[in-house]
């Protein structure tokens, strides 16, 4: 006889061999998005305030999104267990 498990938060039962959700990392969702390739992209840091201090190459060149490098990509993929 299969014993099943009582999900307090969501009040459904789990089967003896089912695993609880991962939940992602919300800070993820909201700073990354997926390319069609797999590669994540993120918008480039310093631009928010001090500009004026910065020369014009400076903003231009971080104008937009950058592709993050694959070291990068490696640790923030084990913060998305389902993908963004």
């Amino acid at each position: 006889m299969a014993v099943h498990q009582h999900d307090q938060r969501t009040g459904r039962s789990r089967g003896p061999s089912e695993m609880p959700k991962l939940k992602t990392k919300s800070g993820v969702k909201k700073r990354f998005k997926m390319t069609a390739s797999g590669k994540l992209k993120a918008g480039v840091a310093g631009k928010r305030h001090r500009l004026i201090s910065h020369n014009a190459k400076y903003i231009r060149q971080n104008r937009g999104t950058k592709v993050m490098s694959d070291a990068d990509t490696k640790i923030i993929k084990l913060w998305l267990p389902y993908g963004l």
